[in-house]
Parts: structure tokens; sequence; C-alpha cells
């Protein structure tokens, strides 16, 4: 006989399975027990007496349920199971007087709801499936076959992905272009982003948009051909409830494993189709399973050609089962217990088959203070280095650099006093500078720079300065010429400063090579082409390198490599955070300057809309009418169907042929020939040219204190750092100044960077707001060679950049180099993170 006793020992079964958690069914115990009251009152109205004597009982012991602790549930459970026994028969009663619980890590199978022939369940009763992935009672099974399974053992995570169960060599071939050749590299593939399909609801329920869950039987399944031979396969899903149609595109094999009357779970997106709620391409599994793809928080893979986001999560489910438990934590416990963060093991199956949100930001939280606790180990590890090594303790005529000083044509701010100190503090000390000197254009980094190359100069030593740019290099050159000038008008030791680029060859390439090597170059600035193995230095002393993070770590360590441990001053005129430079560049001191010189003032700022272009030109009009000059920047070079901005070339003719005829305008772009270059900003410097038309090499390339006005086309395309720098150019003289801001279609987070640029003048404000609204990838742009990649964490987490900070120099307090035996698998962790992972193919 069908009863609603045997749908009450369903839910009971699943309700013990689940540790008594009252979440089987939606809205709890208390209001299914209500409902099944009712519906069971209606079926039994017939039967005998006692069937309803029992059936009050149980109905009383369900009402006690939702209050009851864990124990007492169980023993409820207990209860009505026997009471259901009794009143079922002896014919149709189990062995078993009780629903024992469940096996400890076991998930819990969905029940199937309710068959057609019996009573529709409400919308309270359909049951609410496991929130997690089960957790193993001592080991998972092997994921490898036996027949390898030594072999792995042996190698443990390093060895290769081919031989799990269900990847094979072709699949793994694929993996690799991922990126993953090992175990090791698949536990830590995380997902991408997560789909939550714990939302459990009746069919009738169902709104359009939702991302659901549901669970019911299949009522019908077919195939069709459309006209261009897709296969449409489709299949009719009912709770007793309602009725949805389910649709999948190109999965013949469904008709195998999809069957007539079977109870499957389906997870999706919610669309319409003739006014009717329909599934098309849902996750589905089925029922009676522990669930991987359907109703739980489902995590989303990077994929590649051949690869299937549920192919993806079957592997790792069983990678991360098996040896998520074997990989050995390098993270000392007392910095686990200080922060608070869960053991590894923890960690990696939460991040990959999360339980709920919680515990997956948990996850991701320790996993991200991984990168960044490893990277602060190692940049202390190559300041301990760097320092453990004998410098050069230079001694030098400090009356001699005193009149330098003087003879300036301006007076140092006390910001670069500052820092010029520290630099010389290093210079004598006898260990090995290698300091970070911070400050935004036109805050004087150069001057700086320069006196302490002249320091070098009068110890009798030679000093390199390393610039990305042809242009920068150009700058850099001339101004450093203009400076020894003074100093030789003042009667004072002059260097000899030579150039070195890839523009300078033949002969007078030759002259400086053996300049340098017999020591009669006391300065050279230059670019990549310092590197060059052909270069050597005599006595190399002190290495200068401008906009240090355009250079990777190993250019940067060839240029030191021209000298016996030198000193080195990075500069940068990106303000970057300090707790962010801390982080990036923790080998580095840290020098900032945080004072503009006399005399400048803040650049008004005015973001203009298309079609005020026409009043931007009038006002650059009027601008060189009184005698100044105008920048306009464009983004390209050459025109692109593919982006809308403005072609330098293309608008420089524009420009010159329909709205400035009557004036000199000029053409500065990265493609131009060094010469070129060259005469084009000798010509707007010396006032030659009213308006220089150039690409964004203008944010470092030319100095005029002239200029007043700076118009940047495509604003929306540049992040706020690059902005300001543009808008460093203009302001340098005694003039007030203007930056005009244009574009065409800003984005919201492009209209938020203009906004802020509007009102905010501070370079190191204006690069937190940068770091805020673009990330750190955008923010520092193309990762740096040498620098390890960072796939969880945020740079614009300065809370946990910090204890990372914390805990790393803790942790050089107790065992710098991590000789201690308990530190052994921190150090292996540290130097494959620092090694890199291995470039996809």
């Amino acid at each position: 006989m069908a009863s609603p006793f045997d749908q009450l020992r369903k839910i009971l079964k699943h309700e013990a399975r689940d540790g008594y958690r009252n979440r089987i069914v939606i809205g709890g115990m208390g209001r299914f027990a209500d409902h099944w009251y009712r519906q069971a009152r209606a079926v039994l109205k017939d039967q005998d007496p006692a069937l309803l004597l029992h059936l009050e009982t149980i109905y009383a012991d369900l009402r006690r349920y939702e209050e009851a602790d864990v124990e007492e549930r169980r023993r409820l459970v207990e209860q009505i199971e026997a009471r259901i026994q009794e009143a079922l028969g002896p014919e149709r009663a189990t062995p078993r007087p009780a629903v024992p619980p469940p096996p400890a890590g076991e998930t819990p199978s969905l029940p199937p709801p309710a068959a057609p022939s019996e009573r529709p369940p409400g919308p309270e009763e359909v049951p609410r499936p496991s929130r997690g992935p089960a957790r193993p009672k001592a080991r998972a099974a092997s994921p490898v076959p036996p027949k390898l399974a030594a072999k792995v053992e042996a190698l443990g995570l390093e060895a290769p992905v081919h031989g799990i169960y269900g990847l094979g060599r072709e699949r793994a071939q694929r993996l690799e272009r991922l990126g993953v050749r090992t175990i090791r590299d698949l536990l830590y593939l995380f997902p991408r982003r997560y789909v939550d399909f714990r939302a459990l609801k009746p069919i009738h329920r169902l709104r359009v948009g939702e991302e659901v869950t549901v669970i019911g039987e299949v009522m019908e399944i077919g195939s069709k051909q459309t006209g261009n031979g897709l296969t449409v396969i489709k299949a009719l899903l009912t709770d007793g409830s309602g009725v949805i149609e389910c649709t999948w595109f190109n999965q013949p094999y469904l008709l195998d494993r999809i069957q007539r009357g079977q109870f499957i779970v389906v997870s999706g997106r919610v669309d319409e189709f003739l006014g009717r709620p329909v599934f098309r391409s849902p996750e589905w599994e089925p029922a009676d399973r522990e669930l991987l793809h359907t109703a739980r928080i489902v995590p989303i893979y990077p994929l590649t050609e051949g690869l299937t986001q549920r192919l993806m999560r079957t592997i790792l489910k069983r990678v991360v089962d098996y040896w998520a438990d074997r990989v050995e934590d390098p993270i000392p416990a007392w910095i686990r217990e200080a922060y608070g963060f869960p053991d590894l093991p923890t960690a990696l199956k939460q991040v990959h088959f999360p339980e709920d949100w919680g515990p997956l930001e948990q996850a991701r939280r320790r996993l991200a203070f991984d990168e960044v606790f490893y990277l602060q180990i190692g940049l202390l590890e190559l300041r301990r280095r760097w320092r453990s090594v004998p410098g050069r303790a230079l001694s030098f005529d400090e009356a001699a650099l005193e009149r330098a000083i003087a003879a300036l044509p301006f007076s140092l701010t006390n910001a670069q006093r500052r820092a010029l100190a520290q630099i010389l503090d290093d210079l004598r000390s006898g260990v090995p500078m290698n300091r970070l000197l911070q400050g935004e254009v036109g805050s004087g980094k150069t001057v700086v720079a320069a006196l302490a190359a002249y320091a070098v100069f009068l110890a009798g030593a030679q000093s390199a300065l390393m610039a990305p740019t042809e242009i920068l290099a150009e700058q850099h050159y001339r101004n450093l010429i203009a400076l020894a000038e003074r100093w030789a008008a003042a009667d004072l030791p002059t260097p000899t400063i030579r150039r070195l680029t890839s523009g300078v060859t033949g002969v007078e390439r030759a002259q400086i090579y053996g300049e340098l090597a017999e020591g009669t170059c006391h300065l050279v600035v230059g670019t990549h082409a310092l590197i060059q193995e052909e270069v050597t230095f005599r006595d190399l002393a002190f290495v200068i390198i401008d906009e240090q993070q355009r250079f990777g770590v190993l250019q940067r360590a060839a240029l030191r490599g021209k000298g016996y441990n030198p000193h080195v001053l990075v500069m940068t005129a990106t303000p970057i955070p300090r707790t962010l430079a801390l982080t990036l560049y923790g080998d580095l001191d840290l020098s900032v300057l945080d004072e503009m010189p006399p005399g400048r003032q803040p650049v008004l700022t005015r973001w203009l809309m298309p079609d005020e272009r026409e009043r931007a030109y009038a006002f650059i009009r009027r601008q060189v009418e009184q005698g100044h000059q105008a920048y306009i920047v464009c983004p390209l070079v050459e025109g692109s169907d593919k982006i809308e901005a403005k072609a330098a070339v293309e608008e420089y003719e524009r420009l010159q042929r329909e709205v400035f005829p009557d004036l000199k305008l000029g053409l500065l772009h990265g493609r131009m020939k060094p010469e070129e270059k060259e005469a084009v900003m000798r010509a707007f410097a010396q006032g030659e040219l009213h308006i220089l038309v150039a690409t964004p090499v203008v944010e470092v390339g030319v100095d005029v204190p002239n200029a007043t006005v700076i118009l940047i086309e495509g604003a929306d395309r540049f992040g706020l750092a690059q902005l300001h720098q543009f808008r460093g150019r203009v302001g340098r003289g005694p003039y007030p100044s203007y930056c005009l801001l244009l574009a065409e279609s800003p984005s919201e987070a492009a209209i938020a960077r203009l906004r802020a640029i509007e009102t905010i003048y501070d370079g190191f404000q204006l690069a937190q707001k940068d770091l805020e609204l673009r990330g750190p990838g955008d923010f520092l742009g193309t990762r740096q060679s040498g620098f390890p990649e960072l796939r969880l964490a945020d740079l614009t987490d300065l809370r946990l950049l910090e204890i990372a900070r914390e805990a790393a120099e803790h942790l050089a307090e107790r065992d710098p180099a991590l000789q201690a035996p308990e530190h052994r698998r921190l150090a292996e962790q540290v130097a494959r993170f620092w090694q890199g992972p291995a470039e996809p193919s």
C-alpha cells in the first residue's frame, strides 16, 4: 500500500545522513510536518483508527523536532521510525529498528520527490540537498590506476597528471596549455569563479533569470536533428508541482545516461520559451549520487580546447579528495594561529569545492596570504644576501659636493635634501646600497640622482643611469650636461658624461666603449644598450635605474653585474602606496620625495564632452596668442579599425590643415628615428613650435616650462597614474596651466577616473585611487620579468600585505635563512614560488 509513511521514511533517512541538521526540506521539519499531516489525514481517513493514532503520535514528534538539539533529534527519528514500522505492520517492517547516523564524512543522497501517482508535495516539501562536499572518512580512494599507484606515491605531488583516472596523455597535453603538468599544478589550478546552485525551488515557483536547482522525475526524453545537423536533446522533468523542459545541444550520449522515470538534479539559469520557463544546457546529475555539478556552490575552472567543466570538476574532485590531505602545510602553526588561517589541506578543499561562501573566503585569503608571504620571504632574503656581501665605502670631497649643490639654478627641497642625505650615508657605509627613490613627475628625482653620481665621481669611480626609452635617456643626458656646464662654470671638477642608446652606432659607439673600459667616461646614460655583453666598465660603483618597474629583475641584475657589487638606486615616477611599495620592493630601502619644488602650482584639470572639442581648440589658440605652447596627446601612432582612438599622425595632419593652419605644429611618436625625435624636441623646447602633437612618449619625453596646456584625446583609455604624469608636463613654469581631458564614450570605471583626476592633485592619493579603481594588474602594467605570479593575492588588500610583511619579518628574526628542520618545507615552497610555474605552451 502506497502510504504517506513511505515518503516520511525517505525524508528521515536523508535527515539522518545529513547529521540531523534540519535542512533536508525547505522551511525545516516544522513546516513539513504540518503539510505532511494534512496530506496523511486525507489519505488515511477511512483506514484503521489505529493508524490514525500512530499518525497523531508521529505528528507530535515531528513538531518537537525543530526545537530539539542534535541528540534529541536522533532519538526522535529513531522513535518515529519505530512507530512507522509498527503502523505498517510486520510484513513491511525492516530488520533495523532505527535509522543509523551517517558515517563520518558521507554525503547524503537526495531523496526523490513523490511519484506522480502520489499526492503532489507542497513547495516546502522539496528536499534540500547537502550544502557541501563530504569529507572522507579516512583516505579517499586513489585517483590513479593500481599499476601506477606505487610510482605516483613515490613521486608525490610532482607526479605527472597523465596517470590520473579518466585523464590520459591526450588530455594531459591539453592541461599543459593551462600550465598544468603535475598533480601539484592541478591542485593549484584554482577556479576562476563560482556559481551558487543551492537555491532549491519547486518548478511551479521558478522565475525567469534565476539560477536555481530543481529535483524531479524524467517524464519524457528524446532527440531531434535540426536543419544544420545539430542534435537537440529534450527532456520533460516533473517534481509534482509542475513540469519544465530541459534542452541540451550536441550531446546525443545523454539519451543513454538519462532514462525515463529516473530522478535527477538539474541546476542552471531559468530561460523563457513561448512564455514557459525552460532550462537550456543545464548542469545535471542523478539524484542518488554525491552532487558535484549541481545543488551546491559549483566551481568554474579555466579551460582550453578539448576540456569541459564537467570533466575538470570530476578530475579535480578525485585529486582534491585524495591529495589535499597529503599536502604538508609549510606555514608554521604559530603564524596560522596568530592570523586565524585554516591549514593548507582545508584551504585547498574549500577553494575547489566550498561548503559555503564563508569557508571559501577563508580559504582564498589563506592561499592569497601564502603568495604574498612567499614573496616577502624571498625579497627579505634578497635583501639579506645583498647586504651580507661587503660593499664599497666611498670617500669624497664633502666641500666640493656642497659647492656643486650651491651651483644649481634652484634650491633643493627639504624632501630632496633628506633623500640625498640617505643616499650619501649608504655610499659611505660600506654596505651595498639598494634603495628606491619614489616621487611623482616634477619632484626632482633626477637632480638627487645626479648629485649622488657627482659624489661617486669625486670618489674616483663610475656611474651608469639606465632609462627605459631613448626619449627619457635623451632628456636625462641633456639635463646632466646642463648641470655639468654649471659645475664647470663654478670651477668645480667636471665629470665626462656620455649617452649610449641603440641610436648611437659606429665610431661613436666604439669610442664610448673604450672610454668606459678605460675609466675616462665617468657617467653614462643609456637604455638596454648598457647591458650588452660588449659594455665593460673600469670601476662601476653606482647604478641608477629610472622607471625601474619597466625593467625585469634579470635586466637590473645584468647592469649591477657590470661592477663589483655596486651601489644601486632605482627610481620611479609612479607614486605607489607605501604598503604596496614595501610589498613589491621589499628588498629595497625607501626614500620618498613627497614635496614639490617651489613655484609648481596645481594644473587646473577639466573633463570635456566630445562636443566641446572646438572650445578646447579655441582655448589652446588663446594660450598660444599669449606666447605659450601646448601639447595634444593621442593614444595611437596609426589608425585602427578595432580601437576608436585618435591617431597621432592623422590628427597632426588634420589639425595643421583644418584647425591651426596658421600655427607651427610638431609631431612626436615612438616610431620616429632618434635624430628626428631630437630635432622635434629641441624645436619645441626652443619655442620654434607652438603645438606638439604626440603619442604617450611625451609622458617622459619633454620638459618645457613655457608649455601651459595639455589636451589629452581618448583620456578614458589611460589610468590615473598616466594621466597624472601627462598633466605633469605642464605647470613647470610660473604661468597658470591647464589639463583638458577628452573622452568619446567612457565606461563607468573611466568616468570615475576622470572625475577623480579633476579634483585630486596629489600623486600618492591618485595612486591609491587608481589601485582601487583598476586593480593591481592594470595599475602595475605588464608583469615584470622574474617577478613571481600572484594567482589569488589582491594587491589592493593592504591589510593582507601588512600581515604578510609582518609575519615574514618575525620569521626572519627567528630563522633568516630557513635552515631549521621545521622550516624545510617552507624553504622548498619559497624556492618553488620564486622559480615560477612552467610557461603554458
